[in-house]
């Protein structure tokens, strides 16, 4: 039987405070026992949310203020409603004083006025002003969209965002009638002869048109594409982004930007010599260097961005530039400042946005601000010739990208979005089967407050760049919308705690962007999550992930037919070594010798072998693999295994395809091991460039297999 954590109880005043902020006092930990988190923790991640509980008496201060808070501002700052039900609204006035409420529709159509409703509540004074509440009620009939909500009293007049959003997210494309499947790759590894060293976007659109056509694949998942540091040294890990919004520029293929065609033979010198350094980055086995590859790329994108552009392309770059509005200013106004204080600390001042010297260094570094935003603009442009050549190959969805849980802390975000993330705290994960200590991730969280407070534009703006030109996104831990493990700066990642949001709002935003782009949402939700987060997702059309190594019954594999439908269903993750190396057990080696393990190796290499066996003895039941098969054989066979569920999508492992052992990710290391740097290779570690990617042996039998099995089930 689990164990319960019997910690003292904690101080009412703080657990009071706690609840009134969603931050959670207790858990259930991986093996079922429940844990209190400590007081010290649950003061910490109060102070991250601005909220002095450092003693009983301030802990109850802050309680009283938190309950008259509401009753400062007239609307509250955003009403978030499913399409079809009504919503009630509180308007807070002086006692007595009349007001009348309306809807102003976001296409600007005719307004709606709003009734109010039959409810009494007691005034209440606040700030030595005694205060009423009316409520009026938002009608059932209004159109999806971000509308206004406008209250007008005899003397003053406040607005409020008004978001209307789906009940459901369907699935279209097609995929009620016919399942889908499709390639997972991690772009910057899978190079080719064009390449710069780093899989492009070029690489995206040849890869994507060449899956579909040739392998009648209907999407390809590919790791995310958020930006990374301007500078000379530049983070691997694309889960560890400067920003979520924008685009690193590393991935854009030079040569496919319409200027470069007309450059003149001087400068196109100057972009061939530094393809003449870069290009031979594509064919080193060793880890790839993103570093030489950014620093011979940004030189030739100087080039071009320095060449003049027509009159329609420089309206469109304007037109760019005013659609991405204040968030691309702002990211590419730190592009600058990190660009021009590399190597050296930041003034005090340059981390304030609103500063003297802020607003001194956007002037003189007008240029370079110029040409971070027009990096973002011609990669804007070939991530939609990406998602164009996917679906001319006949993909049904074409790219599915990929959004992080959060991003770097002294990245672009983290500077420009200081009003809404929390400071002094890094989101991770509580202890689980496969990190026993604990994950911190760096990141800082949003805060839920500030959050709504900005009527969740900032989370609206980051969902619709990257939906511009995607079919489908896979939200990375998807249940990161629900609640998040907070950890104190200094904290283990074993001493945190749970801070809740507000779901209702953060799913029904996430799918009403996707709507209006017409994609697919996929929720990662592996991991410890309370069991109705699934139920509800699938309420709301979010499709879940299902991993074949992770799905069991007690200590049983499940049966993929009781997989749920709404799910992307695969054999392994990117936090595992591809197939081949997990069934050699080169994970538990891995994590050996990195002193990742917390219980003897001989331990958990048995248990690996016994889960090997589970898994081949599984195959050989069903008729999938005879006596003693080969590696290639049970990779096909478990392929075949999870397309023996219902899943609308079945992903596979570009990894898996060609025969790759080694793991792009090892969580729980930095430095220890090559972590995002890994380059796709075979069985053998020889490259596997995407010029002969089709013709490899062990790819076609794969995808021969794979089109055999769904073929067999229609």
């Amino acid at each position: 039987m689990p164990e319960t954590d019997t910690a003292a109880p904690l101080p009412q005043p703080l657990l009071d405070l706690a609840s009134r902020y969603g931050v959670v006092p207790d858990f259930w930990d991986f093996d079922g026992g429940k844990r209190s988190v400590s007081e010290s923790t649950l003061v910490a991640v109060l102070a991250a949310l601005g909220v002095d509980a450092s003693t009983p008496e301030r802990a109850a201060v802050a309680l009283e203020n938190a309950e008259d808070d509401p009753w400062r501002r007239t609307l509250p700052p955003v009403t978030v409603v499913r399409q079809g039900a009504t919503a009630e609204v509180p308007v807070h006035v002086l006692d007595g004083q009349d007001v009348v409420v309306r809807v102003e529709l976001e296409d600007g159509g005719d307004g709606v006025d709003l009734p109010q409703a039959d409810v009494y509540v007691p005034p209440r004074t606040v700030d030595g002003r005694r205060l009423g509440r009316a409520t009026f009620t938002v009608p059932d009939h209004l159109p999806l969209g971000w509308h206004t909500l406008v209250a007008e009293t005899p003397d003053s007049t406040a607005r409020a965002t008004l978001v209307v959003v789906p009940v459901r997210l369907e699935l279209g494309r097609g995929l009620d009638e016919r399942r889908a499947w499709g390639f997972m790759a991690q772009l910057y590894s899978v190079r080719s002869s064009r390449s710069w060293g780093v899989g492009d976007l070029g690489d995206l659109a040849e890869l994507s048109w060449l899956a579909g056509r040739r392998c009648r694949t209907d999407f390809l998942l590919i790791n995310p594409l958020h930006a990374a540091e301007p500078g000379s040294r530049m983070t691997p890990s694309p889960y560890l982004p400067v920003t979520r919004r924008f685009v690193n520029p590393i991935y854009l293929r030079v040569e496919d930007i319409p200027e470069t065609a007309y450059l003149p033979v001087a400068e196109r010198s100057l972009v061939e010599w530094q393809a003449e350094v870069a290009r031979p980055l594509s064919e080193d086995e060793g880890p790839i260097d993103r570093d030489a590859a950014w620093a011979a790329k940004k030189v030739a994108l100087e080039v071009v961005h320095a060449a003049p552009r027509s009159a329609a392309r420089e309206a469109a770059f304007a037109d760019y530039r005013e659609l991405e509005g204040p968030g691309l200013l702002d990211f590419a106004t730190w592009c600058a400042i990190a660009e021009h204080y590399e190597g050296e600390p930041w003034p005090a001042e340059a981390h304030d946005r609103g500063s003297a010297l802020v607003q001194r260094l956007k002037v003189e570094l007008a240029d370079r601000i110029t040409f971070y935003c027009w990096l973002q603009w011609v990669a804007d442009e070939q991530l939609a010739a990406a998602q164009r050549a996917a679906t001319e190959g006949g993909m049904r969805l074409g790219i599915m990208h990929d959004l992080a849980v959060g991003v770097h802390p002294e990245g672009a975000d983290a500077w420009a979005m200081r009003d809404v993330l929390a400071q002094g705290v890094s989101v991770g994960a509580p202890p689980d089967m496969y990190n026993q200590q604990g994950q911190d991730w760096s990141q800082p969280p949003w805060r839920p407050d500030a959050l709504a407070r900005a009527a969740y534009k900032p989370y609206r703006d980051m969902l619709r760049t990257i939906l511009r030109h995607a079919g489908a996104i896979r939200i990375d831990h998807v249940l990161g919308l629900f609640r998040l493990w907070w950890i104190p700066s200094g904290a283990s990642a074993r001493d945190g705690a749970y801070v809740r949001y507000d779901h209702e709002a953060l799913i029904g935003i996430l799918c009403l962007e996707a709507q209006r782009a017409g994609a697919v949402v996929i929720g990662e939700d592996l991991g410890v999550f309370e069991p109705w987060v699934r139920t509800y997702l699938t309420e709301r059309g979010i499709l879940g992930t299902s991993v074949l190594w992770f799905e069991y019954e007690g200590k049983t594999l499940m049966a993929p037919e009781k997989y749920r439908r709404l799910a992307l269903a695969t054999v392994t993750t990117h936090d595992l070594p591809p197939t081949a190396g997990y069934l050699a057990g080169e994970h538990v080696d891995l994590r050996d010798r990195l002193g990742l393990l917390t219980e003897p190796v001989e331990n958990v290499r048995a248990a690996a072998r016994r889960e090997r066996q589970q898994m081949v003895d599984v195959l050989a039941s069903r008729g999938l693999v005879g006596g003693d098969p080969s590696e290639r054989e049970l990779v096909e066979a478990m392929h075949r295994l999870v397309l023996a569920s219902p899943s609308v999508l079945v992903g596979v492992s570009l990894a898996d395809a060609v025969g790759e052992r080694r793991a792009q990710n090892q969580p729980g290391t930095d430095q220890e091991y090559p972590n995002w740097k890994v380059p796709l290779a075979d069985s053998a570690q020889r490259l596997v460039l995407i010029d002969d990617l089709f013709e490899n042996p062990r790819l076609r039998s794969l995808v021969a297999a794979v089109n055999a099995a769904l073929d067999e089930a229609r």
